[in-house]
């Protein structure tokens, strides 16, 4: 798979990990005090590496809006970096985001023609080509300009990556053109279209391929060539003498069977029985043609009253939603126009060049993810994809680096839950409630030196340590010296005096005694500690690692 390349590309792969794991401060609460929705101020790669030991793993669908490059100056970011710093500023994000998702998650960046290309080939690189689902064009206008130059710009561009290939998404609403489709015209007790009676997979079901005879005409039907029937034979057999009575025979028909599945004679499937008449044809037509006139025909019918070919009837409320498409026009999803007016109803002036509607989130949001699951947007702008996600009951968390995030942000989400009414929330029928939690960046967990800062607490030092040692988000609060097993393997962190008075050093060094007031793990173990007490042959006979801390802890 090619890679893209740049100038600074070797020091920018590695600027996630150069990235130092901060703190994360509360500094207020609004609404539902145990709401466990975050939204942070601060540098979003310091950010997310601060939230990487808690959420790893657990996000089901990240949306962001970054700078698109587009050699403007706006007022809340420098949107006019060198293509190369657009680069090292776009890829370690990403790594660090990928980390995030859960196994049935995805992710969905917008971007425009400016840098989309390359965003597509590094987004490759990070998340697997295999996993790219769609690059969908929204219609960002409603109205094309006359004084443009060149060509007319109408769409945007989002990108889409799934953790997994067999990524699915949530169907969307159907349409109420969608549902004038489906008729009733024999009277049953709901509405249906006609589809095809045959599915694709004649040479691999060729069970599945034989001839029904026709109630009126007679005549042999078989499934066209390289198809089969949709249904089992016992299920079509008992469809068909729903008409008039059926029977299974032995039509001998192997080079007609063999035709349809694409195979030679001697290849095709042998014993495959005919469905046939198990009475004369002026008999079970006169039948046929009596359920034909009362109508509420089976599942199989024929078209052209009775005389044409074989179709079945697809139910309305067996169909469920539609699949969506790559093309998300702006009657359905919002264009540019609106969500500038949905920033003036809610700030007084159009403070956001760029901001999108809140009808294209709840697209990706329905797409995504289902009421309870978490969100994430790193680029978070003016808070549209967190007020989107508090009114459609998703969890979310939010980071922005600007004053904004404070005089914006927060005063949106607070009228979301004083239940605000515009963008969807006619839509989804929001009435208000919930809340959030604000927070800023704080210090580095290590100092300029390496060494772990004073005011660390046990529990902060063992979410990292846990992550750092295993890569996964630590389950809980840290109350214990023993912070979990992880396949096999029980890590224990000793520091701050979580094991009280023992000593010495208030038992951050591992000694016998310690060893002994340890939870019990009866099996491989890894020690974090200040020093250890025991020769490497004695941890080996005890089945121990030690890590020494600080310069045994990975990632700093």
């Amino acid at each position: 798979m090619p890679v893209l390349q740049w100038l600074t590309r070797d020091k920018d792969l590695r600027a996630a990990g150069r990235a130092p794991y901060r703190l994360l401060e509360e500094a207020g609460r609004h609404g539902d005090g145990c709401a466990r929705n975050m939204l942070i101020q601060g540098d979003n790669l310091h950010a997310l590496k601060a939230l990487l030991p808690y959420y790893a793993g657990k996000v089901k669908c990240i949306y962001i809006d970054p700078p698109y490059n587009t050699r403007s100056a706006f007022e809340h970011y420098d949107d006019n970096l060198e293509h190369t710093r657009w680069l090292s500023m776009m890829y370690p994000r990403l790594e660090l985001l990928r980390d995030f998702l859960s196994e049935d998650g995805s992710i969905w960046v917008s971007c425009d023609d400016n840098e989309g290309h390359y965003l597509k080939v590094i987004m490759d690189e990070v998340f697997g080509r295999g996993n790219f689902l769609a690059d969908v064009s929204w219609q960002r206008t409603y109205s094309t300009r006359n004084d443009a130059k060149g060509m007319v710009t109408e769409v945007e561009h989002i990108l889409s990556y799934a953790v997994n290939s067999g990524w699915m998404p949530n169907k969307l609403p159907r349409t109420a053109e969608m549902d004038a489709r489906y008729k009733n015209p024999d009277n049953d007790a709901m509405s249906w279209k006609g589809s095809d009676a045959f599915a694709p997979g004649a040479a691999t079901h060729q069970g599945m391929v034989y001839a029904v005879q026709h109630p009126f005409t007679g005549k042999m039907i078989y499934p066209t060539s390289g198809r089969c029937w949709t249904f089992g034979q016992d299920d079509v057999l008992q469809i068909m003498n729903s008409w008039c009575p059926y029977k299974l025979e032995d039509l001998h028909d192997a080079r007609e069977r063999a035709a349809v599945c694409g195979v030679s004679e001697e290849a095709v499937r042998p014993g495959v029985l005919g469905i046939v008449l198990a009475e004369p044809l002026d008999v079970a037509s006169a039948k046929a043609r009596a359920v034909y006139e009362r109508g509420q025909w089976p599942l199989f019918y024929f078209s052209s009253m009775g005389k044409g070919g074989i179709r079945r009837k697809t139910y309305l409320d067996k169909v469920g939603g539609k699949l969506p498409t790559n093309f998300w026009p702006y009657a359905e999803t919002g264009h540019t126009d609106e969500a500038k007016k949905e920033i003036l109803a809610l700030f007084g002036n159009d403070v956001f060049a760029t901001p999108k509607p809140e009808r294209l989130i709840r697209r990706i949001l329905h797409i995504a993810t289902n009421p309870g699951d978490l969100v994430l947007d790193s680029f978070l702008g003016s808070g549209t994809t967190a007020a989107v996600a508090h009114k459609m009951g998703r969890r979310y968390i939010g980071i922005e680096m600007g004053e904004h995030a404070l005089t914006h942000c927060v005063p949106r989400l607070r009228k979301v839950i004083e239940g605000e009414q515009g963008g969807i929330s006619e839509a989804v029928n929001w009435k208000g409630g919930g809340g959030f939690r604000f927070y800023r960046l704080g210090e580095s967990i290590f100092d300029e030196d390496g060494a772990i800062r004073e005011r660390i607490t046990f529990a902060q030092l063992a979410a990292h340590v846990w992550f750092c040692e295993t890569g996964e988000p630590l389950s809980g609060r840290a109350e214990s010296p023993l912070l979990g097993v992880h396949d096999g393997t029980a890590c224990y962190l000793l520091y701050n005096g979580i094991l009280g008075d023992k000593k010495p050093q208030g038992g951050n060094v591992l000694t016998r005694r310690v060893l002994e007031s340890l939870p019990p793990w009866d099996g491989p173990k890894v020690i974090y500690g200040e020093r250890s007490m025991f020769s490497p042959q004695r941890m080996k006979e005890l089945n121990l690692v030690f890590r020494q801390i600080p310069y045994d802890i990975k990632g700093r």
